[in-house]
């Protein structure tokens, strides 16, 4: 009985592991966070295992379910759409829990939009903060003067209708000429870099919306 936390590819369906195809044929059933995606990944893989959903709006709800079908000797897999789960998706909730049970948790790893952008940044990687989503409104601001403050690389993802939005904001309160990089549609065909200040970003992606689309990542140089 185990809980396997089993990253998917974020774009390029190459990027798979040959250990995460293992698993995900050998584990009684398989968590997914959007079970249409992950749906089409399985079959890709040519993996057919139960699939039961696992999200934002049901993690709280199905934790306990969970445990209970691990305890009963059943090893389970949780992906999410894309990425590792746990990084700014469901499962932390769930890994807490079979911690405090005692339930093993093996985690693979493999894909993650963080890493590559960081690299790709030609920023100071030694160290760096990972924000995730900043908050949608309440708190937000305090998240930017932070951040404006902060010495280290900072990365953090945004979705492509706040991207603007986002780029103004930091503008605002990071500062027009912070060194910035947009990483868009990582391991896919049109995977972008935008590099320039944060002034000189928002200027491009303003007169390009066509751009604005795909998965974000930003990377912000430190103070």
């Amino acid at each position: 009985m185990k809980l396997y936390l089993v990253p998917t590819p974020i774009g390029n369906l190459e990027d798979i592991t040959l250990r995460a195809i293992r698993v995900l044929g050998e584990v009684d059933a398989i968590l997914a966070e959007d079970t249409r995606t992950s749906g089409s990944l399985l079959k890709h893989l040519n993996i057919s295992k139960p699939l039961y959903a696992h999200h934002a709006h049901n993690e709280h709800a199905g934790v306990a379910g969970i445990v209970k079908l691990i305890k009963e000797g059943k090893s389970l897999a949780l992906i999410s759409d894309a990425g590792t789960p746990g990084i700014s998706d469901p499962g932390f909730l769930l890994v807490k829990a079979c911690v405090e049970q005692g339930i093993e948790v093996e985690t693979l790893p493999g894909a993650t939009a963080v890493i590559p952008a960081l690299v790709n940044s030609g920023f100071p990687i030694d160290r760096f903060v990972f924000e995730g989503f900043l908050p949608h409104k309440k708190g937000r601001q305090t998240r930017w003067k932070a951040i404006a403050e902060e010495e280290r690389t900072t990365v953090l993802y945004e979705s492509p209708h706040r991207l603007v939005k986002a780029l103004e904001q930091m503008v605002e309160f990071v500062g027009a000429d912070r060194s910035i990089m947009v990483a868009r549609e990582l391991s896919k065909m049109h995977e972008q870099m935008v590099r320039g200040t944060a002034e000189e970003v928002l200027a491009y992606f303003t007169a390009h919306p066509d751009k604005v689309r795909g998965e974000i990542v930003i990377v912000i140089a430190g103070k």
